[in-house]
């Protein structure tokens, strides 16, 4: 007796450019997004339910339902899509322009690479009120799903800039006006009271390496964080999140 022969999913998904993003967060982040190309939305009914309830606008892209079964093999088993995911094409690179357009911090990413702290850090920069986020463009990675759902909306909510030379962009940051500080475990103790009449440009460095020497010699001043315990080091989006509240707390 022959077997029957099963569906082959990765072809009937295969996707030629873009990426699948996923989590519920994260889909209705970038279907709000104008500036986001939307190319295909799968779900199951009651996460299409959900989405659709916490949109604005009338959505503008025909939904499939899909079984979590078949999510799960398109995403990946250790993804987790919540029962959406959505094929996307990647944004644009934002300008110095659109970031200087908008009020509060920047962040400057100096050679962070693995893409689940980044999306943690664009989540973080979009709680505290940042203008933007820059990373380096031959040295990031690439827009992911897995980036996109630890942004948890992020990374279609804050403006984010590929930039060739950081230390090039950076000087330009500070000749509009900004004041950048890299944050290094040797620097002076962060002070958020030092920046309430300043804007601040904040430099975040790899885990391990920090802050390139050529990147830290450019900034305006080299800052800490107070640790008090055993350990003298903390995962980069964590400490850019808490550089991030110390900076912005005299404004809340």
């Amino acid at each position: 007796m022959s077997r029957r022969p099963q569906p082959n999913i990765n072809a009937n998904y295969n996707i030629k450019g873009g990426y699948w993003l996923y989590g519920q967060h994260a889909v209705q982040a970038a279907l709000q997004n104008r500036k986001r190309q939307k190319l295909r939305l799968l779900a199951t009914a009651d996460a299409y339910a959900t989405v659709l309830a916490k949109l604005d606008a009338p959505l503008k892209i025909v939904h499939e339902t899909i079984d979590r079964s078949t999510l799960d093999t398109i995403c990946g088993k250790e993804a987790v899509h919540q029962g959406i995911a959505l094929h996307v094409m990647p944004l644009g690179s934002a300008s110095a322009e659109d970031m200087l357009e908008r009020s509060g911090p920047i962040l400057m990413l100096d050679q962070v690479t693995d893409p689940r702290n980044i999306g943690a850090i664009l989540r973080s920069a979009v709680a505290f009120g940042a203008a933007g986020v820059i990373l380096q463009d031959r040295h990031s990675p690439d827009e992911s799903g897995a980036m996109a759902k630890a942004a948890s909306g992020g990374l279609d909510t804050i403006p984010i800039m590929r930039a060739v030379n950081l230390s090039r962009e950076l000087t330009k940051f500070k000749e509009a006006g900004l004041w950048a500080v890299g944050l290094d475990a040797h620097g002076n103790l962060l002070n958020g009271a030092d920046y309430a009449q300043r804007r601040v440009i904040l430099v975040l460095g790899a885990e391990g390496a920090g802050i390139r020497q050529l990147t830290k010699k450019n900034c305006d001043e080299i800052a800490s964080l107070r640790m008090t315990g055993d350990i003298d080091s903390l995962n980069v989006s964590v400490a850019g999140a808490i550089a991030l509240y110390e900076i912005t707390r005299s404004f809340f």
